[in-house]
């Protein structure tokens, strides 16, 4: 077995690797960019070498760089986690070249499955079933629109490299093929430097379930049965669970024996997953193989209570797999669910800040969260905007999917806009609950995912108005112990007001609706209860602060709530975290008339900090409303700015493959008069 190993790659899947490598007694080395000088995966490892600047390709991207990392150190092998460089043959090729073990399949597996073109012959050569679909050499746009015409809208556009979603895209009508295919070629360059593509019909009703495979170098090949990751975004997976719901022990057999014999066909060795699309009538389809650990491994380690990335060293150090397919057996259910800092209201755009506030659940053996940062981490522009991984295991589905809603209700970020409340309102839907689940499920129930909780608000108002006046107390009261005259009523801590009440008037803000609430303070000896009149409503309240936990009595109703507070753009936001949901309220400051109109007219601005990969306009020109105008590249997603309305662009700020910063002004814009 290997006494020390580099892992080549950052963030969750950096952690998980160290946690099994400590478990072993194996010393980690991790690797680091500027953005992660500080990162949690670093401060785990045992050693850590510096690679370069924050961007991939200038760091985690640079094999010889991570290489050299390796020799410098003394690491034996090198553990690729998933994305950056796991399924480059290059690196593996150079891992050999150096006498380095590459913890992963040999250079021929990789090259057999690096492109999905040739995948597809391989598995056709080894009858297992496919898509149709064209996977030719010849990429001439003619060529790729006449096999979409051929089989019929609507198609899958995929770039034969990668994946995670880049450079995919579906086509619906025959007039759209063209400018997809543009952006799916221009995806696929800028993400694996390929941009050959592929044509496959697109199933209106599928499920996407893939088989868990593991070979050893000794003959000896076992599938640890299946996940279902049907529930995507963007063609990436958002919820996945194991085993697949309403599979018959047949079907699973079936899937699992075409998954081993893909991975025989091409030689393989370690983790892979073979994925397939499997249709109504239970017929499945071969999809890809990645030649990797998958992000949602956890949920197979959970039902099948074996380690993967033990599994991995071991494979890698030449030793037999540790289990064989009789001794597999599956046990109760799991659910992983990703914690991403994105606007799901906002088609999923991506979100940069800092983790101002971070509390997860307890962790257990019914609760894991696999996670590569703490609180005061920043979300950067450079990589993917996963946060972490929450996995939940328990006896049945039924059982485990109670177990994430809760789980998902006592997760608390703040600082950034993150997608809890979207994975809440899908994981509590009756129709994911009631197992009526395909690939299109965020698209059909929109209304059901997409809406804002109803929240009545007859205890949070109240709450938040207590804590901000009580808050404000205790700031005064830190002000005054500072003073020369702590005694002077300046510095009160009761809203002293000479000859009037010690009240204050407050508006909160909450889901764009504004409150007036009045607190009025009283004192009762030693001590300072509060009236707080609510909508014609005065309620007898008292509280507490205790770190980040309010305690309050309302008409003598006890209660509490988790409280994060951020300042942002001199507004104050407060999150009461309850068991009922989280619940967001701003301190809205009077209007002194110090803020700036905004021209109606005026410029575009940037959503997010990213590069700008495409200027599709210039000065002058007349543009419709929704004409692309510009196309922003941020956490390996695309962002398309579109015209508000008809207008004219009057000028552009900044050129291809510049930087921007979020909110920065990209062009000048002038709508046309009506």
């Amino acid at each position: 077995m290997f006494t020390k190993i580099l892992i080549a790659n950052r963030g969750e899947i950096a952690c998980r690797v160290i946690k099994t490598a400590r478990k072993m007694g194996i010393l980690t080395v991790a690797v680091y960019s500027d953005a992660d000088a500080n990162s949690l995966h670093v401060n785990m490892a045992d050693e850590a070498i510096y690679l370069g600047p924050s961007p991939s390709r200038e760091s985690y991207l640079l094999a010889e760089k991570v290489v050299d990392a390796a020799i410098r150190t003394g690491a034996q092998a090198i553990h690729p986690g998933y994305g950056f460089l796991s399924e480059n043959a290059d690196f593996c090729r150079l891992c050999q070249q150096n006498s380095i073990v590459f913890i992963g399949p040999p250079v021929s597996a990789i090259e057999a499955m690096g492109s999905k073109s040739a995948a597809k012959n391989i598995m056709e050569k080894a009858q297992v079933p496919l898509v149709p679909g064209y996977h030719g050499d010849d990429q001439a746009e003619q060529t790729l629109k006449q096999a979409a015409d051929a089989m019929g809208y609507p198609v899958l556009l995929k770039a034969t490299a990668g994946g995670g979603g880049k450079g995919m895209r579906q086509v619906w009508k025959a007039t759209e093929f063209a400018a997809e295919l543009a952006a799916a070629k221009r995806e696929a360059k800028s993400a694996f430097a390929e941009d050959t593509m592929l044509v496959e019909k697109y199933l209106t009703q599928p499920r996407h379930v893939e088989i868990q495979v593991f070979c050893d170098n000794h003959d000896n090949a076992v599938y640890l049965f299946e996940r279902d990751c049907s529930v995507q975004r963007r063609h990436q997976k958002v919820i996945e669970e194991a085993p697949a719901f309403g599979m018959s022990e047949n079907l699973r057999q079936q899937m699992g024996e075409a998954a081993i014999k893909s991975a025989q066909a091409i030689g393989y060795q370690g983790a892979g997953t073979v994925e397939f699309l499997l249709d109504v009538d239970e017929s499945f389809y071969f999809m890809e193989m990645n030649t990797r650990l998958q992000v949602e491994h956890p949920v197979t380690e959970m039902i099948t209570k074996q380690d993967l990335v033990e599994w991995q060293l071991r494979v890698a150090a030449g030793e037999t797999l540790p289990k064989t397919q009789q001794q597999l057996a599956i046990k109760g259910h799991s659910f992983e669910a990703r914690i991403y800092a994105e606007d799901p209201n906002n088609d999923f755009l991506p979100a940069t800040g800092k983790l101002e506030f971070l509390q997860t659940p307890v962790e257990s053996d019914f609760v894991r969260v696999d996670t590569g940062v703490r609180q005061g981490d920043e979300v950067s522009v450079f990589y993917d905007p996963m946060i972490a991984k929450l996995i939940v295991w328990d006896e049945s589905r039924e059982k485990a999917l109670q177990r994430l809603a809760k789980a998902l209700s006592e997760y608390r970020i703040n600082g950034v806009t993150t997608n809890i409340d979207f994975l809440y309102n899908l994981a509590t839907c009756p129709p994911f609950i009631n197992e009526e689940i395909d690939t299109g499920f965020i698209e059909k129930h929109q209304q059901l995912i997409f809406h804002e909780n109803q929240q009545a608000l007859a205890d949070e108002l109240p709450m938040a108005a207590l804590y901000l006046v009580l808050s404000m107390n205790v700031k005064a009261q830190v002000q005054a112990a500072k003073t020369s005259d702590p005694f002077s009523p300046w510095h009160s801590s009761h809203a002293w007001r000479l000859n009037e009440a010690h009240i204050f008037e407050l508006i909160l803000g909450h889901n764009d609706s504004e409150y007036a609430v009045t607190v009025e303070q009283k004192r009762q000896g030693s001590s300072s209860y509060y009236l707080i009149s609510v909508d014609g409503k005065t309620l007898d309240c008292q509280g507490s602060i205790n770190g980040d936990i309010l305690h309050t009595s309302i008409n003598g109703y006890r209660s509490y709530a988790t409280i994060a507070q951020t300042t942002r753009a001199k507004s104050t936001h407060i999150s009461l975290y309850r068991q009922n949901g989280v619940f967001n309220f701003t301190h809205i400051q009077p209007d002194c008339g110090d803020n700036e109109n905004d021209d109606a007219n005026g410029g575009l601005l940037a959503p997010m900090n990213g590069t700008l990969v495409s200027v599709l306009v210039k000065a002058g020109d007349k543009v419709k409303k929704d004409q692309p105008l510009m196309i922003i590249e941020a956490m390996k997603m695309e962002h398309t700015i579109k015209a508000p309305a008809d207008g004219l662009v009057e000028s552009t700020f900044f050129a291809e493959g510049e930087m921007v910063d979020g909110g920065a002004q990209l062009l000048s814009f002038s709508q046309d008069s009506e």
